[in-house]
């Protein structure tokens, strides 16, 4: 379903609820984290508070921010959880996000929060190239990010919708970021990119439709986000695993931010607190495969493979914030399906 339709229909609820007589207080958030994840901590928060009810609606990064600027004047929602740093350093310099300090703050590395306490990091997501296991061994599937510009994979790979994905955005930008950090232009890392178009088979207009691309056989490979091919791979049984790129890949911080203007602060602080807990960031990340930012979590309460180091490729995150939305413009007027 469209996530307009959706979120129409999830205020008409609202509406009929409240002209019910309800008296709960309504909290709104928006999020990425996906519906189990969602729905077990909205399901615990409203338990702990059963005056409040909470409308968390799932979309897209990028397609977040778009809503927070849009509804700016009159704020729908409260809490913004889930989505890459650089679009919260877009919306704090849009004076979008409201500070606040967590009572963790102090457990954060700097470069994984706002200093000014606009946004915290939760999670660090490494994007990694996945593929059907039906279809390829581990052996079979791309090594390494140029590998996917090989004749070999012609017509064999789906992507995400970059535009509204904070994920896509994070792996194509940290191409042309590559090229620019090799001493070359931004050009250069287009040209990458257009390579890429040029191996694409189609382009997947939300992740569940990506996964079903992917686990058909449609296309072969795809590239994604770690904990998301594991949580499909074990939990939904689809045919999915993945190769960590040789040369290092791009990790993510995924973070949390109180949305300026939002209703009931107070409660949309405690609801911020709940879902950032040592707890429940050691169950999210047994049960959702999520790594933690926090770096007062005993490693030995974590799956054992979080333990290993991630080779993470340097990534200018305050330049991909300022060029983000500029260069994924050009990349969909200039390249997308151009290479066909």
């Amino acid at each position: 379903m469209h996530l307009y339709f959706k979120f129409i229909i999830t205020l008409c609820l609202y509406l009929v609820v409240s002209g019910c007589g309800d008296k709960k207080t309504t909290l709104v958030v928006y999020t990425t984290h996906g519906k189990d994840l969602i729905e077990e901590y909205v399901t615990a928060f409203e338990k702990e508070k059963p005056t409040v009810k909470v409308y968390a609606i799932d979309m897209g990064s990028q397609d977040a921010l778009d809503r927070i600027r849009s509804e700016s004047v009159n704020p729908q929602a409260s809490v913004w959880w889930g989505a890459p740093a650089p679009l919260f350093m877009q919306a704090q310099t849009e004076d979008l996000l409201t500070p606040y300090e967590p009572s963790w703050s102090q457990f954060i590395e700097p470069f994984y929060g706002d200093e000014n306490h606009h946004w915290y990091g939760t999670y660090l997501t490494p994007e990694v190239i996945a593929y059907n296991s039906e279809k390829l061994t581990k052996e079979m599937a791309p090594q390494d990010w140029d590998d996917l510009l090989t004749p070999e994979w012609k017509d064999r790979i789906v992507i995400r919708n970059p535009l509204a994905s904070g994920t896509m955005r994070a792996i194509f930008i940290s191409r042309v970021l590559e090229a620019l950090r090799a001493g070359k232009t931004a050009e250069d890392g287009f040209a990458w990119l257009k390579k890429l178009d040029a191996n694409t088979h189609s382009y997947a207009s939300d992740p569940t439709m990506l996964y079903i691309k992917l686990s058909r056989g449609e296309s072969e490979i795809t590239l994604w986000n770690m904990p998301d091919i594991m949580l499909q791979r074990n939990q939904n049984n689809y045919p999915f695993d993945f190769v960590l790129p040789k040369s290092g890949t791009v990790v993510v911080t995924d973070c949390i931010a109180l949305i300026k203007g939002g209703k009931h602060p107070q409660l949309a602080k405690e609801f911020y607190e709940f879902v950032t807990t040592r707890e429940a960031l050691v169950n999210q990340a047994h049960k959702y495969y999520r790594i933690p930012a926090r770096n007062d979590i005993d490693r030995a309460a974590l799956p054992e493979w979080m333990r290993e180091p991630i080779n993470a490729i340097p990534m200018d995150w305050p330049l991909f914030a300022k060029k983000s939305n500029e260069w994924m413009r050009y990349w969909d007027e200039n390249i997308r399906n151009q290479g066909k």
